[in-house]
């Protein structure tokens, strides 16, 4: 019988995590692990071009909400909601935002961890991929033995291959029976989801789950490039 894991999710903004691996989400929670979900930025103020929360206050409850039902539809053990500045991670201390995911990796005992993928548009996600690298390096005592990146669509795709590192997955999870799930999760976000053609649109992350299946041969898949993979053999 496989062994139970702790799994953390660590996010830029509410709707990532579902984004980028809601399938496999509900997919370790339906084997019984663990999983806990860290989103560290607001994800509402940049769009007036000024952080002012005093002005969206009723949007960001509303933003919270969203993530607390999304994230309950897929069962996860905890979410938690930072209030970083939305796609201003670059004007923090890289310093506190690895202490912030240092400590949440292991307050929580983490074995695997889902984090974006470096080359994405967004700053806060290439800011956050960093700061959990650093938070997850393999020093003695680390518990952390998985290290998975994966794609947010309307980010990950619009990046320039001349720009950064293209997002080649080498990792496949089968969510074919999960899909639904995911889809109800996103449905959740109403707020953060666009028409269909727009890359963010649930239309459009159904396509994406389906052709990540079609390439290994399933009905549907997310995809993730490994960071680090430690095989503990058995003694």
């Amino acid at each position: 019988m496989a062994k139970t894991q702790i799994v953390s999710v660590i996010a830029a903004h509410p709707d990532d995590e579902i984004l980028g691996c809601g399938g496999v989400i509900a997919g370790h929670v339906a084997k019984g692990d663990q999983v806990h979900v860290l989103i560290l930025a607001e994800g509402i103020t940049s769009r007036d071009g000024m952080a002012d929360r005093g002005k969206c206050q009723a949007d960001l409850s509303e933003l919270a909400k969203a993530a607390h039902k999304a994230n309950d539809i897929l069962g996860v053990t905890s979410l938690t909601l930072q209030n970083l500045p939305d796609n201003r991670m670059d004007s923090l201390d890289r310093l506190d935002v690895i202490k912030m995911v240092e400590a949440f990796v292991q307050a929580n005992a983490s074995t695997v961890v889902y984090t974006h993928h470096a080359g994405d548009v967004n700053i806060d996600h290439r800011r956050i991929h960093e700061a959990v690298v650093t938070a997850c390096r393999p020093i003695p005592g680390q518990r952390v033995s998985t290290l998975l990146f994966f794609e947010v669509a309307s980010s990950t795709e619009w990046q320039p291959p001349v720009s950064a590192p293209v997002f080649a997955p080498n990792w496949f999870v089968d969510i074919s029976a999960h899909l639904p799930s995911k889809l109800a999760a996103l449905n959740a976000y109403a707020s953060e989801m666009r028409p269909w053609p727009h890359a963010r649109s649930v239309q459009a992350l159904e396509h994406l789950a389906r052709w990540r299946g079609a390439t290994i041969g399933v009905a549907a898949a997310e995809a993730f490039i490994l960071g680090r993979y430690i095989h503990k053999a058995d003694r």
